[in-house]
């Protein structure tokens, strides 16, 4: 007994081990995951609408402007069907990474059309606030995407620029860029029929040409636990400048000169439909016009 004894622990030494091992990893992954985690919670901003400047819009304007039109040939159309006054939700398709360039090239024509003092708020996950060298957004009336932030902003009478299909649809595979995926998300047909706001679909295509998005990388998330301490569903893979292979896109990138087209389409009453219906139609909408714009375009970032 004593002889088994000695040899077990002899040639169980280094499963055994390695397992503990591997233990040893995984926890201190855990622990470094959960570190950044509270980390990123605490530079999260308190939300404050106020903090939205129009004297900093106005400043910026002409370089923001540059950047659009030169780099990114940008063409927003329809912006005629957004209420010249009063609360309206907004509710576009989302692309290009953490940085979506679409947003920006859109918050330009907004601002210069309505001009910067008509109230205008976005609503952005917590991490995208929290990144370095991105506190200027707050600035421009970018908010955490919270119920609660949205209602602040419809109470004060401000057009609310939301995008539903959040983190997963901004880091759709390329080859899906014509595609409207927002996962089944519906919490924004529930906003505009309890407030009773109009609803007006935006649409862009091009931002998912700024790199080459190859996954999503839910499996990768899960398996880390990002779900549950960033509320990320994704940890997105794909080929971008500088970094070549580039996993997360925590530090963004430098996105290609893809062509950005934002149309805006005519307002949608949803006060009187079912969620399941009003999802729909509003879902179908934006899927025809985008698949239009798409259409439009002869080859990949040239447009």
């Amino acid at each position: 007994m004593s002889t088994s004894t000695a040899h077990g622990s002899t040639n169980g030494g280094a499963p055994g081990g390695r397992t503990r091992g591997v233990g040893s990893l995984a926890q201190m992954a855990a622990r470094v995951i959960a570190a950044i985690a509270d980390e990123a919670q605490r530079r999260v901003p308190t939300a404050d609408l106020d903090e939205r400047d129009p004297d900093y819009i106005r400043e910026t304007l002409p370089g923001l402007w540059m950047l659009a039109s030169l780099y990114f040939r940008a063409d927003v159309r329809g912006l005629q069907n957004i209420p010249e006054e009063g609360p309206v939700l907004l509710v576009g398709n989302h692309s290009g990474g953490n940085l979506t360039p679409d947003t920006h090239v859109f918050t330009l024509a907004f601002s210069t059309y309505f001009g910067v003092e008509r109230r205008f708020h976005q609503l952005a996950h917590n991490l995208v606030l929290s990144m370095p060298g991105l506190g200027s957004l707050r600035k421009y009336g970018t908010v955490a995407a919270t119920p609660e932030n949205a209602q602040r902003a419809l109470d004060v009478d401000a057009a609310l620029l939301v995008y539903p299909g959040g983190d997963y649809e901004v880091h759709r595979p390329s080859w899906e860029s014509a595609r409207v995926d927002f996962g089944g998300r519906k919490g924004f047909i529930r906003l505009a029929k309890e407030r009773r706001v109009p609803l007006v679909p935006v649409v862009a295509i091009g931002g998912q040409e700024t790199a080459l998005f190859l996954s999503r990388g839910e499996r990768l998330a899960k398996l880390l636990g990002l779900d549950r301490m960033f509320r990320l569903k994704v940890l997105p893979i794909s080929l971008a400048l500088p970094w070549g292979l580039n996993v997360g896109d925590t530090l963004g990138h430098i996105p290609l000169p893809a062509k950005i087209t934002i149309q805006v389409l005519e307002p949608i009453d949803v006060s009187r439909m079912d969620v399941d219906k009003a999802y729909e139609r509003v879902t179908t909408q934006m899927q025809t016009a985008l698949t239009g714009l798409a259409e439009e375009r002869s080859l990949p970032v040239l447009g």
